[in-house]
């Protein structure tokens, strides 16, 4: 009897007449219709992280909304990854069952990789994806056959299990030591808490254990082992910053302050409170008035909402004002945008303000909020602080920081001492294009904003 057998089922058969349980003599007595091999082999596709704009390289995963033996549909929702600000929900491409998920939560995942592998149950599917699967399984064979020297070297070491307790796989976790390497001593080769101890320097070679002098000195002194050094890889957040930053400080750049006399603005945003309420603002902040005012001086100085091109020594004076607002969240401080602020009236950028505070600190930001902001405020005063240096975002030409506010004496119009909220304001502007008179004046027109806060109902005619 001639089988038509295909690569998988070959593959499989070959295995078994390499076994004293199979006698290749009766392999005509075999029914083909019992070999349900290749099919199943056939099925399993790689579904990858696909690129979710923005240059994003890596993502963290936040959660998983399935689990291996799950059977999914088209669109259904897989996950949800974190990306260097904002949180992106990855749905399914195939319908099938989950069999492998490539990542726990928290773990990063890298665009272009796999995310998780399905079984498909459409056959169209399966030659669709077929140059993807071989390719993918194909990179996979070479690494486990560059990786089998590796493993024929270190076999020694997985021949047996160390002993040790969680304690001290911990110990020895933090300070990447290899438990291999460090001499036991305890019973049956037990790696002890003095060894590493010994290992790593933190106590003489030789010392009794679990050494009692130490111990002894401890409940006496009250004193402590040091906590160890630990290494972390920079992610999300922090690592957009380091390259952010990195980019900012090669701008030449200048810093310019003032402060503002806040007691106006103060009875103003009151006076609105219970009208913001009525109009779906449960919160009405300083910081819609901060955003409007930097509009309005945007508008009467353009140069501050522009793009430098410094290759072909051209600027771009951008025509919405897509105002950059720094919120702290959880994961750190981002820098989302509202946009258009030029056409949208104060409790209009308060309602957009509020959704982007609430969204940053529950990780529901996304790329847009981010994309293509031309102006930025941050309010440290949150926090504490007058005056700061705030460091412009590229390729923005400027940037604005305002201190707390502050009860201070001041003279008034009779040279009487009268007390005023004063807050401070500074301000950072790329030196190639702005000049110093022109942040000055800026900053006038939006103090002058902020200190006769019934100006705002003439921003129309501005």
């Amino acid at each position: 009897m001639a089988f038509n057998l295909t690569r998988g089922s070959t593959h499989i058969l070959k295995k078994c007449f390499q076994t004293k349980f199979f006698n290749y003599k009766n392999v005509a007595h075999l029914d083909k219709r019992n070999l349900h091999l290749s099919p199943i082999l056939q099925r399993i596709i790689s579904f990858n992280l696909s690129d979710i704009g923005e240059g994003i390289r890596e993502v963290t995963v936040k959660e998983w909304f399935v689990k291996v033996g799950d059977t999914v549909e088209q669109f259904q929702n897989i996950c949800e990854v974190q990306s260097d600000k904002a949180s992106v929900t990855i749905t399914s491409r195939y319908d099938g069952k989950i069999v492998k998920l490539y990542h726990k939560v928290d773990e990063i995942a890298l665009v272009g990789r796999p995310l998780v592998d399905f079984d498909i149950d459409d056959e169209d599917h399966e030659g669709s994806e077929s140059s993807e699967e071989s390719s993918t399984s194909g990179s996979e064979s070479d690494k486990e056959k560059g990786s089998l020297s590796d493993t024929d070297h270190h076999h020694h070491h997985h021949r047996h299990k160390i002993l040790a307790t969680p304690a001290v796989r911990r110990i020895a976790m933090e300070n990447n030591v290899d438990l291999n390497k460090v001499p036991a001593t305890g019973k049956l080769g037990r790696v002890l808490k003095g060894d590493i101890m010994e290992y790593l320097g933190m106590v003489p070679q030789g010392t009794n254990k679990p050494h009692p002098t130490l111990l002894q000195k401890q409940q006496v002194v009250g004193t402590r082992v040091p906590a160890p050094d630990r290494i972390e890889a920079l992610k999300g957040v922090r690592k957009v910053m380091l390259k952010t930053m990195s980019e900012s400080l090669k701008i030449p750049h200048f810093a310019y302050c003032d402060e503002i006399n806040m007691n106006k603005l103060i009875d103003f945003r009151d006076q609105l409170q219970e009208l913001a309420q009525e109009r779906g603002v449960p919160k009405l902040t300083f910081m819609p008035f901060f955003v409007k005012a930097a509009s309005v001086g945007l508008t009467k100085f353009p140069i501050l909402n522009s793009v430098l091109d410094v290759e072909n020594e051209k600027v771009m004076l951008k025509g919405p004002h897509n105002i950059s607002v720094a919120i702290a969240t959880p994961q750190g401080l981002v820098v989302p945008n509202v946009k258009n602020c030029q056409s949208k009236t104060i409790l209009e950028i308060a309602k957009d303000f509020n959704d982007l505070v609430e969204r940053g600190r529950t990780g529901h930001l996304h790329p847009p909020d981010f994309a293509d902001g031309t102006f930025t405020l941050s309010n440290i005063g949150n926090v504490g602080g007058t005056y700061t240096h705030p460091c412009i975002m590229p390729p923005q030409v400027a940037i604005g920081a305002m201190g707390k506010t502050q009860v201070l004496p001041r003279f008034g119009a009779n040279d009487e001492i009268v007390k005023v909220n004063i807050m401070n304001i500074s301000w950072c502007a790329d030196h190639r294009v702005i000049d110093g008179v022109t942040m000055a004046n800026f900053s006038n027109t939006w103090k002058k904003y902020l200190e006769n806060p019934a100006l705002f109902l003439l921003t129309d005619e501005q």
